[in-house]
């Protein structure tokens, strides 16, 4: 896994005419590795941890946004499954700054029981004195922004964006849904925010055959927790690297969302 030192710009989603959305990663998002899985899922535990810290190391010292520290978090538990619960005992008892940077992003955008486990050892090693990172406070509760959808009339395709702001950042959740096969989850992007919104109007308006709308947070949440019941339906390399990658960080960010 790198980091990405590249400027996001639009590229088209192309299935069902859907509408130009961003897919190139924004400056210091982690890129989805294809090999990440096999050489840190089938590592043992320990030589998995080693591997995890030494990343963290490399990464986690140059990353400033908490946005950046959960997509790394993503990516890692992207590539270690249900491994990844081994890292919280691992992390606490190495007791480094990094292994606690490590804590606070897993605790961010784990799973419910992974975020309540790396708390706690995050906390204690907070405790013992081993400094946070300065994103840290904030990793994991943004504010919940303005949520919208566009599609095709054809109702073949939808996208739901969800956007959230961190007090100097404001970014963007997209995932696209594909209805002909069963409502799945077919591509995922995160990114800055800055004219996605706009950009998806002004689009939208230039072609009679898409839909646009904006929606209440408690319907995107309606819809992507269907779409995320349903399954994944990657048809390229790129769509399965970036589904997964994000997978973490996308039912993180769904779950803040209100029901009603």
């Amino acid at each position: 896994m790198m980091l990405a030192d590249a400027h996001v710009r639009a590229l088209p989603w192309q299935d069902a005419g859907m509408i130009p959305q961003p897919s190139e990663a924004l400056p210091g998002q982690p890129i989805a590795d294809l090999h990440a899985e096999a050489i840190f899922g089938a590592a043992a535990p320990a030589d998995a941890f080693a591997a995890v810290l030494m990343e963290a190391r490399l990464v986690l010292a140059d990353i400033v946004s908490p946005l950046h520290a959960e997509l790394w978090g993503s990516d890692i538990l992207a590539a270690l499954g249900s491994g990844a619960a081994a890292l919280v005992p691992a992390a606490e008892d190495s007791g480094t700054p990094d292994a606690l940077a490590l804590l606070r992003a897993l605790g961010a955008v784990g799973s419910p029981m992974l975020r309540v486990a790396a708390a706690a050892a995050a906390g204690r090693l907070a405790e013992r004195g081993v400094g946070d990172p300065g994103w840290a406070a904030s990793a994991g509760a943004p504010a919940v922004a303005e949520c919208w959808y566009y599609g095709d009339e054809r109702g073949a395709q939808e996208a739901v964006t969800m956007s959230f702001e961190y007090a100097r950042e404001c970014h963007v959740v997209s995932v696209l849904i594909d209805h002909r096969r069963g409502g799945r989850i077919k591509d995922v992007w995160v990114g800055d925010a800055e004219n996605v919104l706009a950009r998806a109007r002004a689009i939208t308006r230039q072609d009679p055959k898409l839909v646009f709308e904006m929606i209440s947070a408690a319907n995107a949440r309606a819809r992507l927790e269907r779409a995320i019941a349903a399954g994944e339906c990657p048809q390229q390399p790129e769509e399965a690297a970036n589904v997964a990658s994000a997978r973490a960080i996308l039912r993180a960010r769904v779950a803040l969302l209100p029901r009603r």
